[in-house]
């Protein structure tokens, strides 16, 4: 879905009279300048796009904007008044509602208890529910949503907490709303409502901010973009100007040409590594496929294709009702991952941040992590060794890090992936399977560039990849086989060069 073209009827130039003005921001952590002097000016009655590659410095600037981390040098002002952002409720205060991709609700209160969070309605010493009630479906009614007030927000979709967060800030009057990666967690039709809600938000002029990786969206839902690269302020552009092509040499600082074309593939498979007959689980039936040595295998279909379902079945992490799995041409049942692990499959789970990553730990932390027991040496463990390997996944993938001992928490997407990566792909580990799944949400155009290129050099080395991705465009060019799925069973299988997006979407449509 596209929001309303018609430029006239727009709140044209900041008609709406507000702004929000960066002036000099800059922030620097230990070993890395995050921010080097950022300004530029965002409009009421426009949308603009924060773009640039992980590590640019985008999240730290709504960070600053919501109060969670203080600026050490710069300004923000909004409609010539300097903001005091030292907390998140003074940002509040202020006028500034961040909407991050991590949701900042109440999960056990309802839905208009959160929306109206810190300002209930109250009668004679006690909580108004009427008012509170009316006043929340009047919100509700207003963004033309189909939502109860009165359920608790656990029992919505992440789709719906996420119409709460912005029906939050709308009650708020917040004439500044960031969104951080919106979309990531939605369907096309949850897209679709959202940017029906993005649009009527700047239609009354609010000041809309959009951090997006996905180039779809940015020329869908904004009117300016500003580039970010290195921490540091490239361009702005209007979005009825520009290209793709402009765009990505802005963020990347150069051409990269035909990502896909460009690619260096493996042309060469060796024997069957998996073989998987009539696999059932209580999520999925009926899987049978076939991976080969030095294959990529790529799985497409819409949200809830149980996609996922398949290869936490194969890592020995969802149990198996029926059905078999070879490894090597002998039958195996993993009772769990490290079963899985110690005969040579990897997972690089979906979601990087809750079963990828120990998010506090250090960066040798988490890629020591499954060969631990190699690494002991008495009663310790080979610190040096630990070092060595931690030393050469940095190098081999470029993680940008200033030291060992950065935690993980502290990267960006991108290099927390290519942690990941480092992770099963040590000298002390023999990875013959790779999954990934969906190893680039979240993650620029650049790093998504270098991980299709790993992919392929993973296959040249004769190790088997399964790649999970909800990029249809991303799955048919990376892949050699895509392997279809609807309602938990495959609907069919198509070959790289016979895939097309119409292909794979009516097989993904198929009963």
């Amino acid at each position: 879905m596209e929001l309303d073209q018609k430029s006239e009827n727009r709140v044209e130039n900041s008609s709406s009279g507000r702004y929000l003005e960066f002036n000099g921001i800059s922030k620097a952590f230990p070993g890395v300048k995050a921010l080097d002097n950022i300004s530029f000016r965002a409009d009421g009655g426009k949308v603009l796009a924060l773009l640039g590659e992980n590590g640019a410095g985008k999240s730290t600037l709504l960070k600053i904007m919501s109060g969670d981390l203080r600026a050490d040098e710069g300004t923000i002002i909004m409609d010539g008044e300097t903001l005091t952002l030292s907390s998140p409720n003074k940002a509040i205060n202020q006028g500034i509602s961040v909407i991050y991709q991590e949701r900042q609700l109440i999960p056990f209160m309802s839905v208009m208890e959160n929306i109206f969070l810190g300002a209930l309605p109250v009668k004679a010493g006690l909580v108004d529910y009427g008012k509170l009630k009316a006043e929340t479906q009047a919100i509700i009614d207003k963004f033309e949503l189909v939502i109860d007030p009165t359920v608790p927000v656990m029992t919505l979709s992440i789709a719906y907490q996420q119409m709460v967060e912005i029906m939050k800030a709308y009650r708020r009057n917040s004439p500044v709303i960031a969104f951080d990666e919106p979309t990531a967690p939605l369907t096309d039709t949850e897209i679709d409502i959202l940017f029906r809600l993005i649009g009527q938000l700047r239609d009354e002029g609010k000041i809309i901010i959009y951090v997006s990786h996905r180039m779809k969206e940015i020329f869908q839902v904004t009117d300016e973009i500003v580039v970010l690269k290195d921490g540091r302020f490239i361009k702005k552009l209007i979005t009825s100007e520009t290209d793709e092509n402009t765009l990505i040499a802005a963020m990347v600082g150069r051409d990269i040409g035909d990502t896909y074309a460009n690619l260096s593939r493996n042309d060469t498979y060796g024997d069957i590594l998996l073989e998987v007959n009539n696999l059932k689980t209580y999520a999925v039936h009926d899987i049978s496929f076939q991976l080969r040595k030095g294959e990529v295998i790529g799985f497409a279909g819409l949200v809830g294709a149980g996609r996922t379902e398949v290869v936490r079945a194969i890592f020995g992490a969802d149990p198996i009702i029926s059905g078999e799995i070879k490894l090597g041409g002998k039958t195996v049942k993993f009772e769990s991952p490290r079963e899985a692990i110690d005969a040579g499959i990897a997972l690089c789970p979906e979601d990087r941040k809750e079963q990828g990553l120990v998010l506090w730990t250090s960066i040798t932390n988490n890629i020591s992590m499954p060969v631990l027991a190699k690494l002991k040496k008495t009663f310790f463990l080979d610190s040096k060794l630990e070092d060595k390997i931690t030393l050469n996944a940095i190098k081999k993938y470029n993680i940008k890090t200033p030291t060992l001992d950065k935690k993980v928490l502290e990267l960006s997407g991108g290099n927390q992936q290519k942690v990941i990566l480092g992770r099963w792909t040590s000298d002390l580990i023999t990875t013959k399977i790779l999954i990934l799944d969906e190893p680039t949400k979240g993650i620029d155009v650049g790093t998504k560039a270098e991980i299709y290129q790993m992919v392929c050099d993973f296959a040249k080395q004769g190790i088997g990849v399964i790649f999970i991705s909800s990029e249809l465009t991303e799955v048919i060019n990376v892949a050699d086989t895509i392997i279809v799925m609807h309602n938990g069973h495959i609907t069919g299988s198509v070959k790289r060069e016979d895939a097309t997006e119409e292909k794979v979407l009516a097989l993904a449509m198929l009963d």
